[in-house]
């Protein structure tokens, strides 16, 4: 660009603005509006950078296009660069992600019932009608804890979570009673009848504790059946979201106490401001409020729940 090259005439060696604007055909009053534009290019670089760094503090892992879409809600459509300027950008200040790993973990070698899967090719309409539940591993500096999730299929917020050293099925009957507590709050209705709750066949959502709060409330219950990953695609995914995005890019959590603290405050932030591309990069917490049809596909999920 002609501007880049007189403004370094300018600086550089000396020349007057009057010289340089003459090299290049152009007026006096073409340069100071190029140089005041360049201004706020770089002013508005920075503060998307700043922005950034920001919400990347809070969630190490979330990507290029999330942020580009953070980015124009925090300022507006107009005052933020197009998505291959903002990637540009990124990689100038070493701010892409590297491709994440995999990392898998359950026990269903066990006496109880296991029962049928409820939800191939389901269609929801709102929040309340898909329950999913997973367990995942959390590593500390003193040893294993085990985060107990219950997710909503339509809205994929967070809404029971419980983070412990034990993977005894109390815990994960208190996260279930979490995400209880807030659906009879919200429906106003103590019987969710026509509520599916999903998981995988590990013991304790077989066990006969669990089964019965799920009976207790009219909770209709579904299972994997084919032992893969995409059959739970949704819980699996919130884990890979949690872990990746942020636990595996923060340092170790020095006990369990500073693990609950510090995953806690990231639940909120994935469910108030994190977008998610499967739910047209709203958040999960707008998204739960929403009511219309939304067909559930389970190896669809298992590919676009980000």
């Amino acid at each position: 660009m002609w501007g880049q090259v007189a403004t370094s005439l300018v600086k550089q060696d000396n020349l007057s603005v009057t010289l340089a604007c003459k090299l290049f055909d152009h007026h006096r009053q073409s340069f100071y509006q190029l140089k005041s534009d360049i201004e706020k290019d770089i002013a508005n670089e920075r503060r998307v950078l700043e922005s950034v760094c920001e919400i990347r503090a809070e969630d190490p892992g979330i990507g290029a296009y999330k942020l580009w879409l953070m980015m124009r809600n925090i300022y507006g459509y107009e005052a933020v660069m197009g998505r291959d300027r903002f990637y540009v950008l990124l990689r100038r200040h070493k701010l892409m992600l590297p491709p994440p790993k995999v990392r898998h973990t359950t026990n269903s070698n066990h006496r109880y019932h296991k029962w049928k899967n409820l939800i191939k090719g389901i269609s929801l309409n709102s929040a309340n009608e898909l329950w999913v539940a997973d367990i995942t591993y959390i590593w500390t500096a003193q040893g294993v804890c085990y985060l107990h999730l219950i997710t909503d299929a339509y809205s994929h917020k967070i809404i029971g979570w419980v983070l412990t050293d034990t993977l005894k099925a109390a815990m994960s009957i208190e996260a279930l009673q979490q995400a209880i507590d807030q659906a009879v709050q919200s429906t106003g209705n103590s019987c969710l009848k026509g509520l599916i709750h999903h998981s995988d066949r590990g013991v304790q959502y077989c066990c006969d504790a669990y089964v019965e709060v799920l009976k207790s409330y009219g909770i209709s219950i579904s299972m994997t059946e084919d032992y893969k990953p995409t059959d739970n695609a949704i819980a699996e995914r919130v884990n890979g979201i949690i872990k990746e995005e942020y636990v595996y890019r923060t340092h170790q959590f020095a006990n369990q106490a500073q693990a609950k603290e510090v995953i806690g405050r990231y639940i909120q932030f994935y469910n108030n401001k994190r977008p998610h591309m499967s739910i047209g990069y709203k958040t999960p917490a707008m998204a739960h409020q929403e009511k219309g049809p939304r067909k559930f596909n389970i190896e669809l999920q298992s590919q676009v729940l980000v």
